[in-house]
């Protein structure tokens, strides 16, 4: 990273005059950034995150897969998702693809993103480097309340663009904050723009070192683009996609630096400014730009505490607001009148492979030894209710109701690894078609096995639509019915489920999840028949295609 971020650096800057002195400070300012092991895992986290576009039918569960695969995300954006000003819901958000539903996903995507980014300078948390991440973040929801608005195509783009809008002085806070205060000193002297400042004490403009990083992290040109400096005076509405984004991320990072302040003496001044010059543009007057202070300064504050960022005083007032987010009591369930092992023994189906019914009802936030929540009826009863709530919409699609589904028993379960297999007709195969958990993209890609009837526990269940918790896959009489090619690609599984999709009585394909722990415990009845009520969800959903 170094050599590549050092050369595009050199060239952009090769005809900038400066001082042997600020040639030096850059040079060693840039030096830090390259030697920055946290940055590229950090730009690839984002790249992934900034390239899903929310035209793409796969873009919502591509979102929902990478942000639970990073457990500190999902719980970020669960619990903002709960907070007084996001929450969507009279009833707690549970999941991540209820969160997308409800919420949008341009909102959890941008959120996703800064909380990414703040996470992402985790160790540089001084006091400037927190104060440019929380300008980074109200900047975000600006633009994404503009986009809202845009008749341009993705037009969350523009959100994005307003988060990176400050990424050059945050470089700086984050790797020398000597020489951030020199130039934060000679702004605040009133004498020199940013811009002057910057070229005087770095020998380039913090949008140049903005660009060299973005380019490095393969951002979007488009995205890159709109950072660019905007001529001076009143603005014309834009006449096409990348004037506006440019005009959505000055003006996203001008506000983010009024709304914190905005009943301090003199603010009415700059307020009145900042919409005279954007006001024509963006089609803001004092009306709508008063709105949209107060739901930024509201969803700010909600955003930066679930990203850390808010000091310990002003945190407790932001929780305060997000009160009533207690954790989730399902109603007691009434036991299933599960299979007996003796109606099943025809069918050749050990009795250990069938979902067991235990006795007991579980209710605490602990885990057993096995990584499954000791709640996990509470938990699997939300999914429920999610599933519910998303059919009754009739705004869904079938996909997204199975990766809610998979979602749920993945969460809800503590399981390791889950997915869905549908078959492939044309192939004659049954074969993985979305997946969340460990190693989830190598684990999908060698979940495939013949749809030829064997004497496997897989298609023992499918052929007998019989749901299956193995809670010790080393069992002998397991053993034996565990196909050679699941051993392969599994063969640390101590405990998995597989629950049949049949479809008009045909095998359609069926949900997998597992453990590298045995199960002991087993599945108490309200958690049956909880499991049992999402797959039928989803098997009607399917059946009415």
């Amino acid at each position: 990273m170094a050599t590549n971020m050092e050369s595009q650096v050199s060239a952009a800057y090769v005809s900038v005059p400066s001082s042997d002195d600020a040639s030096v400070a850059r040079d060693r300012l840039l030096e830090k950034i390259a030697d920055d092991s946290d940055l590229p895992a950090l730009g690839g986290s984002i790249a992934r995150v900034v390239q899903l576009a929310s035209s793409n039918d796969e873009a919502v569960r591509n979102l929902a897969r990478f942000v639970l695969s990073d457990v500190a995300l999902t719980q970020k954006i669960l619990r903002l998702a709960n907070s007084a000003s996001y929450r969507a819901s009279s009833t707690p958000v549970t999941t991540i693809s209820r969160a997308i539903f409800l919420l949008g996903f341009d909102t959890v995507k941008t959120s996703a993103l800064a909380i990414l980014l703040a996470d992402g300078m985790s160790g540089k948390r001084g006091q400037s480097v927190r104060a440019e991440l929380q300008h980074a973040l109200s900047a975000s929801i600006v633009g994404r309340e503009l986009a809202r608005r845009s008749h341009f195509k993705d037009a969350e783009e523009a959100a994005v663009a307003a988060l990176f809008k400050n990424m050059g002085r945050l470089l700086v806070a984050a790797h020398d904050h000597f020489l951030y205060r020199e130039i934060a000193t000679l702004i605040e002297g009133g004498t020199q723009t940013p811009a002057q400042a910057s070229m005087k004490v770095l020998g380039c403009s913090f949008e140049m070192l903005a660009e060299s990083v973005l380019q490095e992290w393969q951002i979007p040109e488009t995205i890159i683009q709109a950072l660019k400096p905007l001529p001076q005076g009143v603005l014309k509405p834009a006449k096409t996609r990348q004037e506006w984004m440019q005009q959505v991320a000055a003006f996203s990072t001008a506000a983010a630096t009024l709304i914190p302040h905005m009943s301090d003496p003199g603010q009415d001044t700059a307020s009145r400014a900042l919409l005279t010059r954007f006001g024509g543009a963006l089609s803001l007057d004092q009306d709508k730009l008063t709105q949209l202070f107060d739901t930024v300064g509201r969803e700010s504050r909600a955003l930066n505490d679930h990203a850390d960022l808010l000091p310990p005083a002003t945190r407790v007032a932001a929780k305060a607001d997000a009160a009533g987010t207690d954790s989730i009591h399902g109603p007691d369930v009434p036991e299933d009148d599960d299979t007996t092992l003796a109606e099943n023994a025809e069918h050749g189906l050990p009795a250990e492979l069938l979902l067991a019914v235990a006795g007991n009802k579980l209710q605490s936030d602990e885990r057993h030894a096995s990584g499954k929540p000791v709640n996990a009826g509470n938990l699997l009863m939300a999914g429920v209710q999610d599933v519910t709530e998303m059919m009754a919409s009739g705004r869904c699609q079938v996909n997204d109701l199975i990766m809610l589904a998979l979602e749920t028993l993945y969460r809800s379960m503590g399981f390791r690894f889950a997915t869905v297999c549908l078959k492939d007709l044309k192939n004659n195969q049954f074969r993985a078609r979305i997946s969340l958990g460990e190693n989830e993209s190598a684990r999908q890609a060698g979940f495939v096995f013949s749809a030829v009837s064997a004497r496997d526990l897989f298609h023992l269940a499918m052929e007998n639509d019989a749901d299956l918790m193995i809670s010790d896959a080393t069992s002998p009489k397991i053993r034996e019915l565990i196909p050679s090619w699941h051993r392969a690609l599994l063969p640390d599984a101590r405990s998995f489920i597989v629950l049949p999709l049949v479809v008009h009585k045909k095998p359609f394909g069926l949900f997998y999840a597992d453990r590298a722990q045995m199960a002991p415990e087993g599945v108490p009845s309200d958690e049956t028949a909880l499991i049992k009520t999402l797959k039928g969800q989803v098997v009607a959903a399917l059946s009415s295609r």
